[in-house]
Parts: C-alpha cells; sequence; structure tokens
C-alpha cells in the first residue's frame, strides 16, 4: 500500500493524465505552428497548438534542432528599435499604461511561447528536455545563449521552492523511480540493487528527493544520508557491504554522503541550499539527539590544481608525490587544506565546485582525510582525499554572508591547522 501512495499528494493536486491533448492532424510546419500558439489563435486553442508543436519537436532529427532554436533566438526575440522609443517614452511620462507597455515589448515573445507550450500535461518535461538539446548545441552556436537564458528565467519561477515537495526514498518506494536514483547517482555509483538495498534499508541510512507536481515521477535531486555515531572520514567504509548498521537512537552525526541533480536540462537552477537546509530540518525533528550535520564531500579539482603546483619551489615536490601516489597521508592532508582554503578563481571565490557549493549554503570546511575514497574516480580526481563540510546551524547565516558578499572561506580549527603544517622535506639530489 506504502508503493501507492508514494505520489498520491503530489498526483492529486494534477488534473487526470487522460485528459493530455494529443498533436492534431494540423499541417502546418512547426515555425508557423509557433506563431499561431503565440498569436490570437493560441489563446483560443493552445492547448491543442502547443501539443502539436511539442509532437513536431520531438519528431525533429538532431541536425534539425539547432535551426529551431534559431528560429526563437531571432524571430521571437524582443524588437530593440520599439523598446527604445517605449523606454523614453515612459521616462517622459510614467504612466501605468507605458509602463505595461514597456514591460511587453522588454519581454521576448519566446518566453510567451515556452508559457504557451507549457500547456498540455506533461508539456514540462517535454520543455525540460527541450532545454537539454539547446545546451548540448550552445557551444558550437553561442549566440543561443539569448535563448537559454530565457529557458532559465521562466524554470527558476515553475521550480521555485512553493512547488517543491520533499520526499523521504525507501525500498517501499516504486521500482520507477527506485530504478531513477540507480541511474542518476553521480558521486557514488550504486552497482545493482544490494547496493542501492544498503543505502535504503537499515535504519541509519536515509535518502530524500525533491519532486515537482508537473513531474511526479522524475526526482530533482537527491540526497542520501548516513547516521554515525562520529564524524567519518571514509566514504569506502561508509557504504561498506560488511557494516553493522547503526540503532538510530545512537545516532549523533547525520552525514549527507551524496547530493546529485538528476535533471540535466534544469542545469543553473538550485536546489541543493533547498534541499540540505528541508532534510536537516526533517532529521531534527525525527532524531532530536543528533549533534552535528556534515558531509563527506568528494574534492573533484584538487589533482587538476596539482598539476599546475608541480614547479612551485616550495610544495612542488609535494603535488609531484601526490599525483604519482608516494605521498605521505598528511602531506596529501594539507596540500588539500591549502587547495580548499587557498585556490582561488578570478574573481575571488575557490577553485573547487564542490566547496562553493557547501560554502555558499553557509558550511565550513571541517576536515580533511586521505585514503578516504579508494574508487577509481576517487583516486583520479583528488587522490583518495575527500573533505567534511560542517553546517553549524547557528552560524550557517553569517557563513552565508562572508562568503556571498566577501568570498571568505570559513574553516574549522582541523582545516586551518592542515592549510599551514609543515611539509615533508624535499628530497636531497645526489651527486654521482
Amino acid at each position: 500500500m506504502q508503493r501507492n501512495r508514494f505520489l498520491g499528494d503530489i498526483l492529486s493536486t494534477l488534473f487526470d493524465r487522460s485528459g493530455l491533448v494529443r498533436g492534431t492532424d494540423d499541417t502546418r510546419d512547426i515555425y508557423e505552428l509557433c506563431r499561431a500558439l503565440i498569436s490570437e489563435e493560441g489563446e483560443v486553442s493552445g492547448q491543442k497548438l502547443a501539443a502539436t508543436v511539442l509532437e513536431r519537436y520531438r519528431a525533429l532529427e538532431d541536425d534539425d534542432k539547432p535551426a529551431f532554436f534559431k528560429f526563437m533566438n531571432d524571430e521571437m526575440d524582443v524588437d530593440a528599435e520599439a523598446l527604445t522609443m517605449l523606454a523614453a517614452a515612459y521616462a517622459a511620462n510614467p504612466t501605468p499604461n507605458a509602463f505595461k507597455s514597456l514591460s511587453q515589448a522588454a519581454e521576448p515573445k519566446r518566453q510567451e511561447l515556452l508559457r504557451r507550450l507549457n500547456q498540455p500535461a506533461g508539456a514540462t518535461a517535454d520543455i525540460v528536455a527541450m532545454r537539454v538539446d539547446l545546451l548540448k548545441i550552445l557551444k558550437a552556436n553561442p549566440d543561443l545563449d539569448r535563448t537559454n537564458q530565457d529557458f532559465v528565467h521562466l524554470f527558476k519561477s515553475w521550480f521555485n521552492r512553493g512547488f517543491l515537495v520533499l520526499k523521504a526514498i525507501n525500498w517501499d518506494t516504486p521500482a520507477r523511480i527506485l530504478d531513477k536514483i540507480v541511474a542518476y547517482e553521480a558521486v557514488h555509483q550504486i552497482n545493482d540493487w544490494d547496493d542501492l538495498r544498503r543505502r535504503l534499508y537499515p535504519p541509519d541510512r536515509h535518502c530524500f528527493a525533491f519532486f515537482h507536481p508537473a513531474m511526479p515521477d522524475e526526482p530533482l535531486i537527491f540526497v542520501e544520508v548516513a547516521l554515525t555515531e562520529t564524524i567519518p572520514g571514509s566514504v569506502t567504509k561508509l557504504l561498506s557491504e560488511g557494516r553493522t548498521p547503526l540503532e538510530a537512537e545512537d545516532a549523533k552525526v547525520a552525514v549527507f554522503y551524496s547530493i546529485s541533480n538528476c535533471q540535466k536540462g534544469l542545469t543553473g537552477i538550485s536546489f541543493g541550499n533547498l534541499l540540505i537546509k528541508q532534510v536537516v530540518a526533517e532529521l531534527t525533528m525525527t532524531f532530536p539527539d543528533l549533534k552535528d550535520f556534515v558531509t563527506l564531500s568528494p574534492i573533484p579539482g584538487l589533482n587538476r590544481w596539482l598539476e599546475t603546483q608541480t614547479e612551485d619551489e616550495e610544495h612542488g615536490h609535494i603535488a609531484s608525490a601526490i599525483l604519482d601516489q608516494t605521498a605521505q597521508d598528511q602531506d596529501l592532508r594539507a596540500m588539500a587544506a591549502r587547495y580548499l582554503l587557498e585556490a582561488k578563481r578570478s574573481d575571488g571565490m575557490p577553485v573547487d565546485p564542490v566547496a562553493r557549493f557547501h560554502l555558499g549554503n553557509g558550511a565550513e570546511v571541517y576536515d580533511i582525510h586521505a585514503n578516504a575514497d579508494t574508487s577509481e574516480n576517487g583516486l583520479a580526481q583528488s587522490s583518495g582525499a575527500m573533505v567534511n563540510y560542517l553546517y553549524d546551524l547557528s552560524l550557517t547565516e553569517s557563513h552565508h554572508e562572508d562568503f556571498a558578499l566577501k568570498a571568505i572561506v570559513s574553516a574549522a580549527k582541523p582545516a586551518q591547522t592542515l592549510s599551514t603544517a609543515a611539509l615533508s622535506a624535499k628530497p636531497k639530489e645526489t651527486t654521482s
């Protein structure tokens, strides 16, 4: 029965999917149909026209899709000349009518096209998939970023927090959802159903995902959580097949060890910050004895950064040793701390993308561990090192402000100590 109830509260907000409007036998091409959709005809027959456009788009070959986006980008752009005149008129006489005219002219027609395309049931998923196609061709067609920005603008409204539904994912979740959790896991691969069971079934393992009512079978983002007695330093041990599950009442730490975005079409729409905060609230209510909320996170840019440091007079020999996998654990931890606390982009933000995410959420760099992820990917990206980011609920707001306004990297004492720790001496060159 739990399987049948899983998405009941989401589905109850939707109209019957049996009412899906199918494409018609309209003989007009996709471009004429789009023009009709944003005209008065679209106000009368919008659902049928939208369904027909989406059906025609799904039938396009990949080679034909750039032309469709160029049509959206150019023909459905703003009229800059008219906008300039309306802006001048509004500046001279800012009446409500002048404001309305200016606002309408300032919005590209393609935004209204996308809104009207979103009328049929299931259309939201089609439009998200449409952006996946756009992102694929964007690099070769940078001018299309105008259209891409309109997708992002609308998605930020359509997928704002008020529409998102948090759901616990467990072993009773419908198989169609569990299949997608396996497929979308982006941090620590789920090898089979036994592996998935170990992450969902024991009382000290939890998973939460955000869903949207318009896409009830598609997780947007999910986080996997382990309850532990102490702050862990190895995902290999955390996911070990032979570990003994911890009784939930003995748990003192909630560990976010994997966060995976599921929809490529929603790239640039941030859900992680909201997800972590709500999951913390859920866990706090369910397990009031929890004391710490931490991550066990990858350091994906570490080895790339080390490759740029091999000629450094002070630590080049350590960088080379880490890349050769001959370095001492303490040296690896120290260099990882320097990378996370000191390596910056030109805008002053940290180089590491995972660091930017968690620091931007108000976390602090807590501690760094060697031999924490000995998988092929873990060794390739960070020589096995991982980091804990600590979410101190009393400090997250101030940490967030410091990071957002001043690019300050908040770090706890263990990480600070590592970043200034002495490194192993450079071997003396032998002479013959």
